[in-house]
């Protein structure tokens, strides 16, 4: 979507009286009045979705409409960051920690009223592993026993894998190595139960979710999708918990400053983002629309090893030492956001702060005359990427400076529309790429798998195989002492070898309007909407 497109269909909208429009002396109903009376919430979406199947989705803003449209065996609470019970009304581990048993509970149906099972959890699973759907987030589920295996091709019996249904009600998980958290691993969208009915219904080239012949098993169905316009889902009469709104409807945007306009002018109850540079304004006027929320992230570059310079170890390290974090966060992004020398939050399940190398200009100037370009003399030309939003650009703009002023570099700026830059990525079409984190859950090992050799959301070429082992033991470590130990090994091979520059931590800055209710902080950014009401 170009960065007009927002504003000027929140105008069409308006002028259509969608929004607040004028017709004679009578005034019609903003849309978050309709909303109100009706029970319907606007919520903004930071992009268009690039698809609605929970298993290869790999954006924020896809899981968010997943989370709306699914459920898996355990959901993330809000305020604890902890997996509850969802499909699952309990799980039991094995004394040795190595199979799982999850008990689901009765009497429950997909939202086209056929009855969900176990046998359902099982196939999806087996499904999200399989080969042929090539699901980036698939390595999540590589504690299963023989999944790794499976989805590389060098096993291709389903029945090898740690999946089994014991009955109608009852999942069996065996896995390769203890995981405490796996209830937390199956809260996310990728081990989410998809409909087998509609999947074959849908072959033959139709497209899946359609809303003419949507099945889900979450609080919400799809109704209708406009691409680039909106997404509206309503209330599943068949979900175990009757959500309390009567529709739920996605609204996309590339850019913040739509956003706000869209907030200002009725159009929404809830922003995604916010503009840093109105961030002052809102606290200045002490505004109760206002949240700035803590935020399970890390904003870092990725740097592709594969392509010179950034080949070269001392280019890598020069361009991460000509970082002044403090400046970049103090002058670009304005929400408090704390920079990042490491990888890992500070705190992320006891996870120390990371102590390391931050701004050093000089030795930064070292390294790249050491690389054979002194004073950035015949130092050839670089683009860094990142999608398109208000704070990337001005992150972006801030990076490109830092770099002339200190490497005497230049390197050019390359925005682009967030699936653009996402398939960018992952076929290693950049040099330099602008990228974020949110954690699936809390521990260390959700930010460390991001750069296992080969993963699916590694994407900068770099492979050591010490970095792989040191992840998976400390993933599998029982003593939280030595579990850290091993993390903090691993993230120290990870910031010596430079295939990604951390640059801050997240905190969440969005608008949302005082009638709404159970919106509660969310560390990792799930939400549970049949929680949340209009007052």
């Amino acid at each position: 979507m170009s960065p007009r497109l927002p504003v000027l269909l929140a105008l069409g909208l308006l002028l259509a009286g969608w929004g607040g429009a004028v017709s004679g002396c009578s005034r019609r109903e903003t849309l978050v009045e309709d909303g109100r009376r009706t029970g319907t919430l606007h919520v903004a979406l930071g992009a268009e979705p690039g698809g609605l199947d929970p298993q290869r989705q790999i954006t924020a803003d896809e899981m968010q409409v997943s989370l709306a449209l699914f459920e898996g065996l355990a959901a993330i609470d809000e305020r604890s960051s902890r997996p509850v019970p969802a499909v699952a009304e309990s799980w039991t581990p094995s004394a040795d920690g190595l199979t799982w048993t999850f008990h689901l509970r009765r009497g429950l149906q997909w939202s086209d009223g056929a009855s969900l099972t176990a046998d359902d959890f099982a196939w999806s699973l087996r499904r999200a592993l399989s080969p042929q759907l090539a699901s980036e987030y698939a390595y999540l589920l590589f504690v299963i026993r023989g999944a790794e295996a499976f989805n590389a091709g060098r096993q291709t019996d389903p029945a090898a894998l740690g999946v089994r249904a014991l009955d109608a009600l009852t999942l069996e998980l065996t896995l390769e190595r203890p995981v405490p958290h796996l209830p937390a691993i199956l809260a996310q969208p990728v081990a989410f139960p998809v409909p087998r009915q509609a999947l074959e219904t849908a072959a033959g080239g139709r497209p899946w979710p359609d809303p003419a012949r949507f099945v889900g098993n979450g609080p919400f169905v799809l109704t209708e999708w406009t691409p680039n316009q909106r997404l509206v889902t309503t209330r599943n009469p068949h979900f175990r918990e009757p959500a309390r709104l009567h529709a739920l409807v996605f609204h996309p945007y590339e850019q913040a400053t739509a956003q706000e306009a869209a907030f200002r002018t009725g159009l929404l109850h809830i922003t995604s983002d916010l503009p840093a540079a109105r961030i002052a304004g809102y606290r200045a006027e002490k505004s109760a629309a206002l949240r700035i929320e803590p935020l399970l992230e890390t904003n870092f570059l990725r740097l592709n090893t594969t392509r010179p310079p950034l080949d070269d170890l001392r280019v890598r390290r020069a361009l991460a030492l000509a970082v002044d974090r403090r400046a970049l966060v103090d002058r670009a992004t304005l929400g408090g956001q704390p920079p990042a020398i490491g990888l890992v939050p500070s705190g992320t399940a006891g996870y120390p702060t990371t102590e390391g190398r931050g701004y050093e200009p000089e030795t930064a100037r070292r390294l790249l005359a050491e690389a054979g370009f002194p004073g950035g003399h015949g130092f050839p030309a670089l683009e860094a990427m990142g999608f398109t939003s208000d704070t990337n650009q001005k992150v972006l703009e801030a990076l490109q400076q830092m770099w002339q002023r200190e490497l005497s570099i230049a390197v050019t700026l390359a925005p682009k529309e967030k699936q653009i830059w996402v398939a960018d990525e992952r076929r290693l079409a950049y040099q330099i790429s602008l990228a974020r984190w949110i954690g699936d859950y809390v521990d260390p090992s959700t930010f460390l798998e991001l750069f296992l050799s080969g993963g699916g959301n590694n994407a900068t070429g770099w492979a050591n195989p010490d970095y792989d082992r040191l992840v998976r033991e400390g993933s599998s470590e029982p003593d939280p002492a030595r579990r850290i130990a091993l993390f903090q090994q691993a993230e120290a091979l990870l910031l010596r070898d430079q295939p990604a520059v951390p640059l801050y931590h997240g905190t969440h800055a969005f608008l949302i309007r005082p009638e709404v209710r159970g919106w509660e902080p969310a560390l990792l950014g799930f939400v549970r909407y049949q929680h949340v009401w209009l007052e």
